[in-house]
């Protein structure tokens, strides 16, 4: 994983892009020394996304499971003045 600050990030911008989407290579962004963003292939990205979907439907099931007591949109908007 290469590591670099935006500014040098800026002018190897297009190697960088071909270097994650083509050469699987994660390049990570810094500004002032801290880690702000990644550049990652659209596979990677949506693995991530993948993931993420799936903890939302396991959470989703532990509260179905629960069967705790629930709320319709059309109520919760009312309660909240929307």
């Amino acid at each position: 994983m290469k590591i670099l600050s935006t500014a040098e990030a800026r002018n190897q911008f297009a190697d960088l892009v071909n270097q994650a989407a083509f050469g699987k290579e994660p390049v990570v962004l810094t500004r002032r020394g801290k880690k702000v963003a990644a550049i990652i292939s659209i596979e990677d990205l949506e693995l991530l996304e993948r993931l993420e979907d799936e903890r939302d439907v396991r959470e989703a099931e532990k509260v179905l499971a629960a069967n705790e007591p629930t709320i319709s949109l059309n109520d919760l908007k009312k309660e909240l003045g929307l």
